[in-house]
């Protein structure tokens, strides 16, 4: 018996796959910086009459350039983002006031330039019955207001423009459970404030108590946080203060609610770094959110634009 052995052979092609490397260009082609920019600005309702508008301080303004492709003002120096370069901006300061307006042109590969123009705008806003609540309507006529601790939330905390869907920039999102005469602060509830009428508007000072300075601000100060403070800290607490008024400009103020009610739609704001108790910025401007004879709600905006507190105040000390 003969032995057959069967080879079998088994080729295997061995098979390189050699993948390309191609490096990506992710150029931009030519960077040009943008150009030309042009920028109008028109008054509302200016003519030969009213050339610096119609009192409202609402001014539109468009803007063009060269190799751009999106827009950036700076009023004040805070910046509005506006790709289309359209923009309505209302100027609330009451008077004829000049405003300095820079606007960014963007280009490719991040390249920008800039531009500033002058405009001289008119603001003749006032609002008579808010001065009248907070002070009396008869030059003399003086009212003394009080922090409303006997009620809940006569303090609260929320984001100054965040909305997480319920238009949470309007009212105290964040901290709204503190009951009355709260413990802590306790110190502040002696505060006493006078609005005064006088022949030339109002005037605000604070006659009793000391400045609350909440956690998240006294590190500003390199102090102690929640917690009363003498004018040691608050140097600017006492003393008479003017009280100027203009419309609200702020996004709770335009576009929020408060207990599903508009705000007032008025601004006060208290000179010479005068404040109603409560510290939080060097420069003191209140949206009212509502007014009465006998109650004020406020908003006032801490320094950094990262929190907003809501205050309630009394004509009757609790």
């Amino acid at each position: 018996m003969k032995n057959f052995k069967n080879l079998y052979a088994l080729v295997f092609s061995l098979i390189t796959v050699f993948y390309g490397c191609q490096e990506n260009d992710y150029s931009f082609g030519e960077i040009i910086a943008p150009s030309n920019i042009e920028i109008t600005a028109e008054i509302v309702g200016a003519d030969a009459n009213n050339p610096y508008g119609d009192g409202s301080g609402i001014v539109n303004f468009s803007v063009s350039a060269d190799n751009a492709s999106s827009y950036v003002y700076y009023f004040d120096g805070k910046a509005e983002a506006v790709p289309s370069g359209i923009y309505s901006k209302r100027f609330s300061v009451v008077g004829v006031n000049t405003y300095t307006v820079v606007v960014q042109a963007n280009g490719k590969g991040g390249v920008s330039s800039t531009k500033a123009v002058l405009v001289e705008v008119f603001s003749s806003f006032s609002d008579v019955e808010a001065e009248n609540f907070l002070s009396g309507a008869n030059v003399g006529d003086s009212k003394k207001w009080y922090w409303q601790a006997d009620k809940p939330l006569h303090v609260g905390l929320g984001p100054v423009t965040d909305d997480y869907g319920n238009g949470e920039f309007a009212y105290e999102a964040w901290w709204n459970s503190i009951g009355p005469f709260d413990t802590e602060k306790s110190c502040m509830y002696d505060n006493e404030f006078v609005f005064t009428r006088t022949t030339t508007g109002l005037t605000f000072e604070q006659t009793s108590g000391p400045a609350f300075i909440p956690g998240i601000y006294a590190g500003v100060l390199s102090v102690a946080g929640d917690t009363c403070h003498d004018d040691s800290v608050a140097t600017n607490m006492y003393g008479v203060k003017n009280v100027s008024f203009s419309p609200s400009v702020s996004k709770a103020a335009t576009e929020g609610k408060y207990n599903g009610n508009d705000y007032r739609g008025t601004t006060f704001e208290i000179s010479d770094g005068g404040f109603m108790g409560w510290l939080v910025s060097t420069s003191s401007k209140y949206d009212i959110i509502s007014i009465s004879d006998s109650e004020l709600v406020v908003r006032i905006i801490q320094d950094g634009n990262g929190f907003a507190w809501y205050h309630k105040f009394t004509t009757t000390k609790p």
